[in-house]
């Protein structure tokens, strides 16, 4: 199933999502509209005119990054009444419903124990809490990436990736270079029952500088229209080199990289889509950021992060389009969850109402 390819164009996106407008009773929704998520009448299992009601994201596959959570990871025992390190924070969330984790680090505050926890002591709170480590935000580089396969290994995971780019270049010959490194460790990782995976920033969905005039150095300072990532996605072995898309990134590079200067000089426009990214090699991202924004086009990124389910992008068609509901995994992502001494609770709360809001995305199926 890894690296599974299909061939998908615009009208297969447009026919899917008119198919599930009309079924959710969202008829008319454009491709890449910016509604909120359409919630189906009735609890999960009805049957609507002999359409079952089923969960889009199934229950075991609903994960958060601790990046969103991080504040309270970190925290050191206080007297707030809110959960902090490992123990009590993943406790929380399996209350909330999530069942799986994907970590950005390893640490917790040595006042809760005296010393660093362990990845061993990590595991045994997952385990206790039914909880699974799909993956994590850790430095990929030859010269530490068996110690950091160790560490996935010891807490049970099946992915181990970055929340780097392979490179921040805009020259074919470092993600040429990028690619010779990440497919030699998702060999390694393969062999030791991993997947190693990229995620990404909005740059990685910037154009090449490919052609026209060279610069001083001898590089080239026009594109002939191909995005740095998406040229990484032919190079990288899709036997061992996996991604991970931030949506909320993702529509960012929408907003922001739509135009290119071509080889002769001339303003092109280009408008990027994330639907049409995925779709045409959905197993290659086994892993998703599930992240949500409010357009805001006085700001640079064109986007206000907020909980999942509380901004403009459209979870509901995403998932439901990309298809293969049971091979993503998307994680709750939100970087501005942290509320700081005034808020010690709200990443916590901004955690369940995004746990709620991704649940009560639904499909119907025959």
């Amino acid at each position: 199933m890894d690296g599974k390819q299909s061939s998908f164009s615009r009208r297969d996106v447009f026919t899917a999502s008119a198919g599930a407008a009309a079924l959710l009773g969202a008829a008319g929704l454009p491709v890449l509209a910016t509604a909120t998520p359409a919630l189906a009448d009735g609890q999960h299992g009805d049957r609507h005119g002999g359409l079952r009601v089923e969960p889009l994201i199934p229950a075991r596959n609903r994960g958060i990054i601790l990046f969103s959570v991080r504040d309270r990871i970190a925290a050191a025992p206080d007297n707030t009444g809110v959960p902090y390190g490992f123990a009590q924070v993943l406790t929380r969330l399996a209350q909330i419903g999530y069942k799986e984790i994907e970590f950005a680090g390893y640490n917790q505050n040595t006042a809760i124990l005296g010393r660093q926890i362990t990845p061993r002591e990590i595991r045994q709170i997952l385990d206790d809490n039914g909880l699974v480590a799909n993956g994590t935000h850790t430095q990929i580089n030859p010269e530490t990436f068996e110690q950091q396969m160790d560490i996935a290994q010891e807490l049970g995971m099946r992915n181990i990736g970055t929340g780097n780019d392979p490179t921040n270049s805009p020259y074919k010959s470092d993600w040429d270079a990028a690619a010779d490194v990440w497919n030699e460790l998702g060999r390694r990782a393969r062999a030791r029952g991993l997947r190693l995976y990229t995620h990404n920033h909005d740059v990685a969905y910037s154009f090449l500088l490919d052609t026209g005039p060279l610069d001083a150095n001898g590089k080239p300072t026009r594109s002939s229209g191909i995005r740095r990532l998406e040229y990484f996605f032919g190079k990288a072995d899709p036997r061992y080199v996996f991604f991970e898309m931030d949506v909320f990134w993702a529509y960012v590079a929408r907003f922001k990289h739509q135009t290119y200067t071509d080889r002769f000089g001339r303003t092109q426009t280009d408008l990027f889509d994330p639907i049409l990214t995925v779709a045409p090699r959905t197993t290659r991202f086994p892993l998703f950021h599930a992240k949500d924004g409010n357009k805001n086009p006085a700001v640079a990124n064109g986007y206000d992060m907020v909980p999942l389910g509380e901004g403009d992008i459209n979870f509901q068609q995403f998932f439901q389009t990309i298809g293969e509901q049971d091979f993503h995994h998307p994680n709750w992502e939100q970087d501005t969850a942290p509320g700081g001494p005034a808020a010690p609770g709200q990443s916590l709360d901004f955690a369940a109402l995004s746990y709620t809001n991704m649940s009560e995305l639904t499909i119907y199926r025959r």
